[in-house]
């Protein structure tokens, strides 16, 4: 449009100049030809004249030749049928001029007006020259088309030349542009466009210093540094989640539409959990819902926090993805982070596997007691082994004496017994508290069972309690020799809490159609009803003794016959004792099935 704009203007200014010079030509033509007339005119040589006006109008491109008196008569023309014509001529204007008019055959001419002047050499004939200033007129007539026409081509040459200047132009402004300015730009929206995508390793190249390389160059060093700190926040976002998942125990935080923020390793391995599943609703996968937890119910860390913004402890019951029951103890925190923006308030969860705590407890439990047993040891099975060859010595000597020594021989003899049953009780001992095989064996359940329970027999005549035995023999299961005498030990020693005032304990065992059978059978308190369903849940306690215990030895044991693929059970009525029962893997019974 703009280009339009300026050939219009150009071609307005050509056709302006063109008819100022065109003017100006005929102008100096006209002053010539006058010049001659007057000459003519002073000589008296009108033959001349009419000769003159007769040959210029038979020149190309020119129409008509007149000379007119003052008055506008023609007396002198090329053509003598314009001779008598009359021509208008402005009085009040003496000056030579121009103009484009229609003449009287209907043709477009140009027409020349040139006044002839009078001057002193003709006052003789026209008079003094204040009263007559003009002599006569020149009338020259122009063809106009042909005038038009070359001027129309020359306008077309001119024109056609500046639209290849103006075509080179815009090309050649094309190219400048596309090269130097719409490439560069291109560069950077791309550029622009791959760093918003997230490729922080894109970066500008172009060459040069001017404004959209210096652009260039700072975009470069801002992908930059937002990818160093992009790199910071992943390498203390992996910090942060190996850190949670450096905790054993599990780890979320939610937030107060209980939407799940964050996990840790522990919390999804608690429950069977993918990375995605375990950002969702926290009641979703952990208590198998579709809503909240109903807070009269069951106490709701998040609704408890929410409302009174205080840490929160309570037990709960998860579900795993197979389905299964895990016990847990929740320890609930609130916090405050920025989300978004925004700051909101968080839960921070930190959740115990209580069958973990156990297997912990038991693991502490056993160690302590492998200590002692090292120390007993070392304090009593050796001073015994001593006492022992020095009463062999004894015997020997005293038999190679040529004296009566029945009764010396005697006493020795009940001595070496009784330090044979001291040195048995530190092997008992020793084996109660020995470290942990790391696979089952075939034990026999009758050694194990008067082993650990000959342990207690001292306790029980402190109780007034009776223990009675009745083993069949040639049992045996497949089991960790030191879990089977920590069972052993809790089920007797839970027997005697609930005799505060002595009582009778009968422990038996007997093959069954499904498995190896041990019986705990006490004459105790017995058990409420309502305890019934919570005594093997972890730190459970309600001893008859009064003592506040940990409440683990029978979630210990709980475990421990579970991890054998084994059972328990018990039968309990208030006032009327319990009877505990284990149901072990019969290994000769699959032995001979295998057979």
């Amino acid at each position: 449009m703009s280009t339009l704009i300026f050939l219009m203007l150009f071609l307005g200014m050509y056709k302006s100049e063109i008819g100022r010079e065109r003017t100006e030509a005929v102008t100096q033509v006209n002053q010539l030809l006058r010049t001659s007339l007057e000459n003519a005119m002073l000589k008296r040589d009108l033959d001349g004249l009419r000769h003159i006006v007769h040959g210029l109008g038979q020149q190309q491109n020119i129409v008509n030749v007149m000379i007119t008196n003052p008055a506008g008569e023609v007396r002198f023309a090329d053509s003598p049928t314009l001779l008598g014509d009359t021509l208008v001529f402005n009085k009040n204007n003496n000056d030579a001029t121009a103009g484009f008019i229609i003449d009287n055959a209907g043709h477009e001419v140009l027409r020349s007006i040139n006044p002839v002047h009078n001057k002193a050499p003709c006052t003789e004939c026209h008079g003094p020259i204040n009263i007559n200033p003009i002599n006569g007129i020149l009338y020259v007539d122009y063809d106009a088309a042909s005038l038009r026409q070359h001027a129309w081509q020359t306008t077309l040459v001119l024109m056609g030349s500046g639209a290849i200047i103006v075509l080179i132009n815009i090309t050649g402004g094309w190219w400048f542009i596309r090269r130097y300015v719409l490439k560069p730009i291109s560069t950077l929206s791309d550029a622009s466009d791959a760093l918003s995508q997230g490729e922080l390793k894109t970066r500008v190249t172009l060459q040069g210093e001017d404004e959209l390389a210096r652009l260039g160059h700072t975009i470069n060093r801002m992908a930059g540094n937002l990818q160093d700190k992009l790199r910071e926040l992943k390498e203390k976002e992996v910090f942060l989640q190996s850190l949670v998942d450096a905790i054993p125990d599990g780890v979320r935080i939610i937030d107060s539409k209980y939407n799940v923020q964050l996990v840790n390793r522990s919390y999804k391995e608690q429950l069977g959990l993918s990375d995605k599943s375990a950002l969702d609703a926290c009641y979703k996968y952990s208590h198998n819902r579709t809503e909240p937890c109903p807070p009269t119910l069951i106490t709701c860390p998040v609704h408890e926090i929410v409302q009174h913004g205080k840490p929160v402890k309570a037990l709960h019951h998860h579900t795993r993805q197979d389905g299964s029951r895990m016990d847990v103890e929740i320890y609930a925190a609130p916090m405050k982070s920025y989300i978004n923006g925004k700051m909101e308030k968080l839960i921070v969860e930190s959740i115990r596997d209580l069958e973990k705590s156990v297997k912990y407890s038991q693991e502490q439990k056993l160690s302590e007691l492998g200590r002692l047993a090292t120390g007993v040891a070392h304090e009593i099975y050796n001073p015994l082994t001593s006492v022992r060859i020095a009463l062999h010595a004894s015997l020997q000597i005293l038999a190679e004496l040529d004296m009566p020594t029945d009764e010396v021989s005697s006493y020795l003899a009940i001595l070496d017994k009784e330090v044979d049953n001291c040195i048995n009780v530190t092997e008992h001992l020793l084996k109660l508290g020995a470290p942990q095989d790391s696979s089952p064996l075939l034990l026999d359940i009758q050694g194990v069972l008067r082993d650990t329970i000959s342990l207690l027999h001292w306790e029980a005549e402190n109780n007034k309690i009776e223990i009675f035995e009745n083993y069949q023999p040639g049992l045996r299961i497949l089991a960790i020799d030191s879990e089977m005498r920590m069972v052993t030990l809790n089920l007797a020693q839970n027997a005697f809490h609930a005799m505060p005032n002595g009582g009778t304990l009968k422990v038996s065992t007997a093959r069954t159609d499904i498995g190896i059978e041990i019986v705990f059978r006490d004459s105790g308190v017995g058990i409420k009803e309502n305890d019934l369903k919570k005594i093997f849940d972890p730190f459970f306690s309600r001893r008859a003794d009064g003592s506040h215990g940990t409440g683990l030895g029978l979630s210990i044991t709980h475990t421990i016959i579970k991890n054998h693929d084994g059972k328990i059970s018990v039968n309990s009525s208030e006032g009327d004792g319990s009877t505990f029962r284990v149901l072990l893997p019969d290994p000769d019974k699959t032995l001979g099935e295998i057979k």
